[in-house]
């Protein structure tokens, strides 16, 4: 990333203006290669906004699309559906997501003493691999990792320092301002060969070298990569279908998983806004960095939506105040894929229910299209993108 990102939409819309030229030949051609901090122009840097919705998907595939067509723009258009894609999967298999959750907290409760030392060293960007260490700090320091420097680090994780990779995953969603249970979760899945079964990826020095122009060539990596294995069967569930939109007036609640609702807020009563306290992806808690541009995400839609607005626990009772005190009698807000506002989401439905004031999610109608692709490997869905994409 060249230049600080705010969190704000105007932002995220002029990020990607600026990178449309760009989204064509010029993309495919250089889009592997990983340029190091503030030299990462060949990409669009797009991710923290599409994580966090304060740019829609859609948006950055139709400005693709009217620069350089549908085929000349493929390779970037691809690339946006995989966020897509992983999103859906996990809506598709969330015991993934619980298992992940599970495990992350009981690798930190049974570390032994070999264990914390390695992670310390992992963590603290301390191996002796130079690329490895120097991307530890570039994503502490910065909030980002370029793509290809992720699949090696997780690689390298995994398979050279023998770490487990769900204490991986945590070190990267607390650090990371994209951080997405899904995208997050499913790649290194998909590093270690859990995602595609016995699928996996090795990082190679000469790779490294080739596509850090020479900035690293790393020895003592991992020469094989055997695929890791689990017990749990994951099962495939329907993807979901959202809730209806409510009737009468309703509190319109924003979470750091779309900022970006002011299209589904259009056609409803809204009596107030409430901004969501943030809630935490790890049991060690998020990046000062990742704490401020989520909130900062929440507040500028907020301010769109109507300017100030109360920041509520995700819980049940402070809930019910919010819409009470807005004369509101319901809560909406746009549907939060599998993760922990999911999960405070859920666990405060029932409550709220009790209480008298239902909570509707609404699922946005391009997810509610490409999801049902999503069941199996990436390539299902990317064939279906000539139908998916916006007209």
């Amino acid at each position: 990333m060249h230049n600080p990102l705010k969190p704000t939409r105007q932002d995220g819309l002029q990020r990607l203006a600026r990178f449309a030229p760009q989204m064509g030949r010029q993309y495919a051609a250089t889009r592997n290669e990983d340029r190091g901090p503030g030299a990462h122009t060949n990409v669009s840097c797009l991710s923290p906004y599409h994580r966090h919705r304060l740019v829609l998907e859609r948006e950055s595939v139709a400005e693709a699309v009217a620069a350089h067509g549908a085929r000349g723009a493929d390779k970037f258009i691809s690339e946006v559906y995989w966020r897509t894609y992983f999103k859906g999967h996990l809506e598709r298999k969330p015991s993934i997501w619980t298992a992940y959750a599970r495990d992350v907290s009981a690798l930190w409760e049974d570390k032994s003493g070999a264990l914390a030392n390695d992670l310390e060293a992992a963590e603290g960007g301390q191996t002796g691999i130079d690329a490895y260490d120097h991307w530890v700090r570039e994503l502490v320091d910065t909030g980002y990792l370029h793509n290809h420097a992720r699949m090696w680090f997780a690689s390298i994780w995994i398979f050279t320092l023998r770490l487990p990779w769900q204490l991986g995953a945590d070190f990267m969603l607390r650090h990371l301002l994209d951080g997405d249970p899904a995208s997050n979760t499913l790649s290194w899945r998909w590093v270690g060969g859990l995602h595609t079964k016995g699928k996996t990826y090795l990082a190679r020095p000469d790779n490294i070298a080739r596509f850090t122009k020479g900035r690293f060539h790393p020895k003592g990596l991992a020469a094989t990569a055997p695929p890791l294995t689990e017990e749990a069967r994951h099962h495939l569930l329907p993807p979901p279908q959202g809730d209806q939109p409510p009737q009468g007036p309703v509190l319109w609640l924003v979470t750091p998983e779309d900022c970006a609702g002011e299209d589904l807020a259009a056609g409803a009563d809204v009596a107030g806004v409430a901004l969501s306290a943030f809630d935490t992806r790890s049991t060690l808690g998020e990046s000062d960095a990742v704490l401020a541009f989520a909130r900062g995400a929440v507040d500028d839609a907020g301010e769109r939506l109507g300017g100030a607005a109360a920041r509520v626990p995700l819980q049940a009772g402070p809930l019910a105040d919010a819409a009470r005190a807005a004369g509101a009698s319901a809560i909406a807000t746009p549907y939060a894929p599998v993760g922990p506002t999911a999960d405070a989401l859920a666990a405060a439905r029932d409550g709220l229910a009790e209480e008298g004031i239902p909570l509707h999610t609404l699922l946005r109608l391009e997810d509610r299209a490409a999801w049902p692709y999503a069941n199996a490997g990436f390539f299902k869905l990317k064939k279906a993108i000539p139908s998916l994409l916006p007209s």
